[in-house]
């Protein structure tokens, strides 16, 4: 290459350079605090990512896994993060310890607690605890069940009545006969059991070997994973603007991975996550299942939904009060679904059609 022409090379390669600083300089950093490590319950917070959803919306995001000690609500409330994930009651527990968080897109719809037993126990409904062994993992995790118990006549504080034991966040104590039932996420815990090999069998686990209460049936259900802010972020100038572009990425994220389950596994993967692939894989086909159908559409907040949580909230002395009327608001996720529904006219934001697909579950969840 001659000077001249090697000369113009780097010109080039500075011009270049400079103008993608530039394009970086113009995008806005906000960063997202999840309740936990990456895993399919975050799927679409991650395709956003990956995808470049959020680039395109103007947004440089930086997500922040959780773990054990971190606090979603704590790090949002310090500023730490300008959004969170986390269940409803655990925020309106926040609320009322003094911080002024809002719920801006309830991304699932339905609760994801199961309470998971084997079938030789009998236990067929919350009526059937009475004098068993029942495994929570406590936390605040326990509300659903307390509130189910109670509705049924079983006291949960009656240590005549039902022995309630905390459990650690595996099915071990199931698998090991120590506990009757024992607390699932029906997109985690819940396939653990089906990961694991019956001695009776030699065959993994079937769900035909399972009593399955689901809280959604009960009655007892509580509101879950939400995008929040917090509120005095949200008033200053300019921030409900990106408060909606980051959900419009967000949802493009969920959209993407309704639609292209395979690919939106392979983004968690690629995130880190510790758990196999056909475990990521179901946990996905059981997320898509708490989101879609989305009535409303994605985000938007049902009412009755809210105020069942909200009663349960109160009968489990999570809060000792009802919320503020502003403890949610939808305006901003309706924006966010108006502008999607502008750019594409045809663009599925409930999800009316979705079904699970069928899928395989592996040793150990590989």
């Amino acid at each position: 290459m001659s000077t001249k022409r090697f000369g113009l090379f780097i010109v080039l390669v500075l011009l270049l350079g400079s103008l993608s600083g530039v394009m970086a300089q113009d995008l806005t950093p906000v960063s997202l605090q999840l309740q936990w490590v990456a895993q399919s319950q975050f799927a679409g917070y991650f395709a956003a990512l990956d995808q470049g959803f959020w680039e395109e919306e103007g947004l440089d995001v930086t997500i922040l896994e959780g773990a054990v000690e971190i606090v979603p609500q704590q790090v949002v409330a310090s500023g730490g993060a300008e959004f969170g994930i986390a269940w409803v009651p655990k925020v309106l527990q926040s609320n009322e310890q003094g911080v002024n968080l809002v719920n801006i897109a309830q991304i699932f719809q339905r609760s994801g607690t199961l309470q998971v037993s084997f079938v030789d126990t009998g236990i067929e409904s919350v009526e059937d605890f009475e004098g068993m062994t029942i495994g929570t993992w406590g936390f605040g995790n326990e509300h659903e069940l307390f509130a189910a118990m109670r509705l049924a006549g079983v006291d949960p504080e009656d240590t005549d009545a039902v022995t309630v034991v905390q459990q650690p966040f595996d099915m071990s104590l199931l698998l090991n006969g120590e506990v009757d039932a024992a607390q699932a996420m029906i997109y985690n815990e819940y396939a653990q059991v089906l990961e694991q090999v019956n001695p009776d069998t030699g065959e993994l686990y079937q769900p035909e070997d399972l009593n399955v209460i689901d809280w959604n049936n009960v009655g007892t259900a509580m509101l879950q994973d939400h995008v929040f802010a917090n509120a005095e972020w949200l008033a200053e100038e300019g921030n409900e603007e990106i408060a909606v572009s980051f959900l419009v990425g967000a949802i493009r994220g969920w959209l993407f991975c309704r639609d292209n389950p395979d690919d939106c596994v392979e983004v968690v993967l690629d995130n880190g996550s510790t758990l196999g692939e056909s475990h990521q894989t179901w946990q996905l086909n059981e997320i898509n299942g708490l989101i879609w159908p989305s009535p409303d559409g994605i985000g938007v907040m049902n009412e009755d939904s809210w105020n069942q949580t909200v009663v349960v909230a109160i009968d489990g002395a999570v809060i000792t009060e009802e919320p503020s009327m502003d403890a949610f608001r939808t305006d901003l996720v309706e924006q966010a679904l108006a502008i999607l529904q502008e750019r594409d006219a045809d663009v599925d934001l409930t999800g009316e059609d979705w079904e699970r697909v069928e899928v395989t579950l592996t040793p150990g969840g590989e």
